[in-house]
């Protein structure tokens, strides 16, 4: 198995013209800052401990919620299922796929021990951009990671992320397209709610599992 199959990554690929290259623009830059918000907080003395787990989590959801826009990846992840939802159903769903990311991102994110983080660039096209990443393991292995950002106002959020080519988004959409096509709307929640209680806190996580920067995995079973 892939190194990268069980690592929480974030990508992104943007499937338009050909974006001029900017080694450091305010797509990376704002990636840059919210990546050091995490990793500040996970190295934090006062944080650590069991006892700290829920103030430590709240602080690094707040973080995460100011740089993803669950709505948007929410409603890509239904896909042609959105317009069959009620607003009430978005909402939900919206509510629990943020969750599941973000749950399973706090999993793997206090696993980092000092992996190197390389911001490689980014490529802007009007409202749109991409933010390209290196995770370089403790082992030397080289972990491409790229972003898929939308600007909404002075803030850039990522909207889908993939690593090696495998995107997020694409992922759920396919697992989610699978159960709504074979059950219901209430048979897909109750799976989201099982695979939400099923994520806790993993202490003792490989050395060389990525850092913060790559806040959920590329692929995960529903």
């Amino acid at each position: 198995m892939n190194a990268w199959y069980r690592h929480p990554l974030l990508t992104l690929l943007l499937l338009c013209g050909a974006p001029a290259l900017a080694l450091a623009g305010v797509p990376t830059d704002q990636l840059r800052q919210t990546t050091d918000k995490i990793l500040a907080i996970v190295q934090d003395p006062a944080m650590k401990g069991p006892e700290q787990d829920r103030a430590r989590q709240a602080q690094m959801d707040l973080v995460v919620d100011e740089r993803f826009d669950w709505a948007s990846m929410a409603r890509s992840a239904l896909g042609n299922h959105w317009k069959e939802l009620t607003d009430a159903q978005r909402t939900e769903f919206t509510d629990l796929f943020s969750e599941l990311v973000e749950k399973t991102y706090m999993t793997k994110v206090e696993s980092y021990s000092g992996e190197k983080i390389l911001y490689k660039g980014d490529k802007v096209e009007g409202t749109y951009g991409v933010v390209d990443v290196a995770i370089v393991t403790l082992r030397g292995t080289d972990i491409p990671v790229s972003y898929r950002m939308l600007q909404k106002g002075p803030a850039w959020l990522v909207y889908d992320v993939s690593i090696e080519g495998v995107s997020l988004v694409n992922n759920y959409r396919s697992q989610v397209g699978a159960i709504l096509g074979s059950s219901s709307y209430d048979v897909l929640v109750a799976r989201l709610k099982t695979k939400i209680a099923s994520r806790a806190p993993v202490p003792d996580a490989p050395k060389d599992e990525p850092p913060a920067a790559t806040p959920v995995p590329a692929k995960d079973v529903l």
